[in-house]
């Protein structure tokens, strides 16, 4: 007799600033492929990873890759409707990209709860590790204060060119976290890759 056969669907958001690399971690992600040819996201777009969590269930992650100008606009709260969890994306070479990284959150805090009136986990992408650095992310201190102080269940450095996103992006999806219910539990030894999770 075949074991029961469970699915969920999670939607993930992935938001900041134009042009942090939102649509090339995703890409990477999902299809394992990387182009450096830059094309403006209009509006949303959408990607779906399957994961097989254990032999009886299947997670089906819907990515919604938002526009970086999407801020300003009012469809952000259209878009944000029953996500459970979201990534805000910045660019380690563009300083700009992480001073706007609060207005993303506060913008996504206003627009957004979980059905209990609590705000969604969020995590930060620190994108394109793989090129210089900006100041702050050389301090893993200041990194830690600045999500701790501003509501984030942690963050990471991401790279879509050198696939350095996989293990510590998508933690609301993995396997190995199966008897964790929620993502902020999670524990540093769940995941690869450089940053923090909050205790």
């Amino acid at each position: 007799m075949q074991a029961p056969h469970k699915e969920h669907l999670y939607k993930l958001l992935v938001i900041g600033d134009l042009g942090v690399g939102k649509t090339s971690i995703i890409k990477r992600y999902v299809h394992q492929n990387f182009s450096s040819h830059y094309r403006a996201t209009i509006g949303v777009d959408f990607a779906l990873k399957v994961l097989h969590w254990d032999p009886e269930t299947v997670v089906r992650l819907q990515l919604w890759d938002i526009a970086g100008q999407e801020r300003f606009g009012n469809m952000t709260r259209v878009y944000y409707r029953e996500a459970m969890g979201a990534f805000i994306v910045f660019d380690v070479t563009r300083p700009a990209t992480f001073e706007a990284v609060a207005k993303w959150k506060n913008d996504l805090d206003s627009k957004l709860t979980l059905p209990n009136g609590k705000p969604v986990s969020v995590v930060l992408l620190a994108n394109k590790c793989d090129q210089g650095k900006d100041v702050l992310m050389n301090n893993g201190l200041k990194m830690d204060q600045f999500c701790k102080e501003h509501g984030f269940v942690g963050w990471f450095e991401t790279s879509a060119k050198e696939a350095v996103v996989g293990g510590p992006l998508f933690i609301f999806g993995q396997p190995n976290a199966q008897r964790v219910k929620r993502p902020h539990k999670l524990k540093d030894s769940l995941l690869r890759g450089r940053g923090k999770m909050a205790k």
